[in-house]
């Protein structure tokens, strides 16, 4: 628990008059205005202690209101006469006696939380004993576990993923998006975020390779997901060789095309954006990714120049979100047809070993 705090010093009241009948002392009912006062106070730390009794503790009291979306815990009082004096010891009274425990309450509450990690210990060591001592009687008596129970003992069968699959219109017809090239897109961007998140855990996978190293890491994983698709590194299209191509085997068109490099800087950066475009895209390749490795150890500020920097490259038009912390989506056009749009994806993975 947050230890209660009541903010006496910041207080609020809202005042309201009504009308009232009362009797006199020798019976007459006459109307009076009656002032009500509703007293507020801000409040920090955990709202269950105004629950609590604490073990020593005051029978003086107040009924008190809370506003668990304000905040703020209130009580009120009434007056039939205008005394500021009265108003003043009326006022301080209700409050000492609201919060007359509070204390008490508090000081309960950090025995408990200094006592809380012993609880909770014994109580696993008195559940962790029994099983032990359970599992030493099955032992020692060699039972044999039915097989029609197995599943008590045994993790659940791994359910497979549906992997989406590339197809090809009969009609032959090209399109900028077709609806299934999207959803592979989406499923290839997944793996290589997927794996390359998994590297940055084992250095033993990156750790001094170069950039045609570690894009056979990713080539590993594509070209085994896919049915009828071609996954390759260094495959020639347009004006040059680029890292990463998956093609659709039975007509030999592009689903993806990706290329990566190292950080080395803004400049750099986008530079690597302008030759994936310039040299590698057609106009049929609708996605793409530039996937970089960044060995600095600042990879936060590395992450936030990519952001700042991919906006100002000429080919930019709009972001479309992130997947990930490091893998930020993108529209982009392309040099030679400014109306022609396609779904890029930088992705970046931390490298420092």
């Amino acid at each position: 628990f947050d230890l209660l705090t009541i903010d006496t010093d910041n207080e609020t009241v809202v005042p309201s008059v009504s009308k009232e009948w009362l009797q006199s002392d020798w019976g007459e009912r006459y109307q009076a205005d009656a002032y009500t006062f509703v007293v507020k106070y801000p409040f920090t730390g955990s709202i269950d202690i105004f629950s609590l009794r604490p073990s020593s503790f005051n029978f003086a009291t107040t009924d008190i209101n809370i506003d668990t979306r304000a905040n703020t815990v209130s009580f009120a009082f009434k007056m039939y006469k205008k005394d500021p004096s009265e108003y003043t010891r009326t006022k301080d009274g209700k409050k000492r006696n609201a919060f007359i425990n509070l204390d008490n309450a508090n000081a309960d509450v950090k025995l408990w939380n200094g006592n809380i990690g012993k609880v909770f210990s014994s109580i696993f060591k008195i559940e962790k004993d029994k099983y032990i001592e359970e599992n030493n009687f099955f032992e020692a008596i060699n039972l044999k576990v039915n097989a029609n129970t197995a599943s008590i003992f045994t993790a659940p069968t791994v359910k497979k993923i549906n992997i989406p699959q590339p197809t090809v219109s009969k009609e032959k017809e090209f399109s900028s998006e077709p609806s299934m090239s999207k959803d592979i897109y989406v499923d290839i961007l997944k793996v290589i975020y997927d794996s390359g998140k998994n590297m940055e855990k084992k250095p033993a996978l990156y750790k001094g390779k170069d950039e045609e190293g570690l894009r056979d890491q990713f080539l590993f994983v594509l070209e085994t997901r896919y049915d009828g698709t071609t996954a390759t590194g260094e495959t020639f299209n347009r004006g040059g060789k680029t890292d990463i191509i998956l093609k659709f085997a039975n007509d030999g068109s592009n689903l993806f095309v990706a290329e990566c490099k190292f950080w080395h800087g803004a400049e750099e950066f986008l530079k690597a954006i302008s030759q994936l475009f310039d040299r590698y895209l057609t106009w049929r390749d609708s996605k793409a990714a530039l996937i970089m490795f960044v060995p600095n150890k600042d990879f936060t500020n590395v992450l936030t120049t990519i952001k700042t920097q991919a906006k100002n490259h000429p080919y930019f038009i709009k972001e479309s979100g992130n997947r990930g912390e490091s893998s930020f989506s993108y529209l982009f056009c392309l040099p030679q047809d400014k109306d022609k749009q396609v779904y890029f994806e930088i992705l970046a993975f931390h490298y420092d070993k």
